[in-house]
């Protein structure tokens, strides 16, 4: 089986001066019931992200109002342009007021996860990880254990999302491995196992600014591509 290719884009503000001419009629809806201002912005930054990747992917960076982001019955994101389907699978994530999307063909199981390197509490690790997990996380140095910690957890929950059941499976049920030192234009190598099926996520991690970025699909990705030099044109 070849490998999956995928693009991934952060974005971390809308632009202004569009207002909210860059959403559907549908989504204009959707973002007047929300009335928390951070789920407003938040959501609001996640559209952004996805849209602007689709449309860098698509070559229609001028034309975001003819993009959609639809949530599956699973909560999944799903494409549509000019209110058709896309033929692609999307990720989403969002934290620190970053925005992260992963773009892949149709038929990857495909999920990202954007996280702020931060130290978790250990009922924290004890309640979420697996014990192979634990074991890591304890033999590593004091200093590294924050950034473990978050690597581990943003890659469950990209196979989670890969998945398409989220943080509604227990979080024991995949295993995180960091299973490699070589590189690729930032991107370093891991693995998800799904204990209940045996099925493996092959994916890659970041650090970036402060937050670590993971993404993981089925069949394997080759190394991330950026579609930030697509938005350029």
């Amino acid at each position: 089986m070849q490998p999956a290719t995928i693009h991934w884009l952060t974005q971390t503000s809308l632009e202004p001066s569009l207002g909210e001419g860059w959403l559907t009629a549908h989504e204009q809806v959707t973002l007047a019931r929300l009335h928390v201002a951070k789920r407003r912005s938040d959501w609001l930054l996640g559209r952004w992200t996805a849209k602007r990747a689709l449309a860098a992917h698509l070559g229609c960076v001028s034309q975001l109002a003819r993009l959609e982001i639809r949530a599956a019955e699973s909560g999944a994101p799903e494409a549509f342009l000019d209110g058709r389907a896309v033929p692609l699978t999307l990720s989403l994530s969002h934290a620190a007021e970053r925005g992260l999307c992963a773009v892949a063909a149709a038929g990857v199981a495909l999920g990202c996860d954007l996280e702020r390197i931060e130290p978790r509490s250990r009922a924290f690790v004890a309640d979420y990880f697996t014990d192979e997990e634990q074991r890591l996380i304890a033999a590593a140095p004091a200093s590294d254990r924050a950034d473990i910690v978050t690597l581990l957890w943003s890659a469950k929950e990209s196979a989670l999302k890969a998945l398409r059941e989220g943080l509604r499976l227990d979080t024991r049920s995949v295993a995180a491995t960091i299973t490699g030192e070589c590189a690729c234009d930032g991107w370093y190598p891991l693995s998800v196992r799904h204990g209940d099926s045996g099925r493996i996520f092959r994916g890659w991690w970041r650090r970036d600014d402060g937050c670590v970025l993971t993404i993981v699909g089925d069949p394997g990705p080759r190394p991330p591509i950026s579609l930030a030099r697509e938005l350029l044109r």
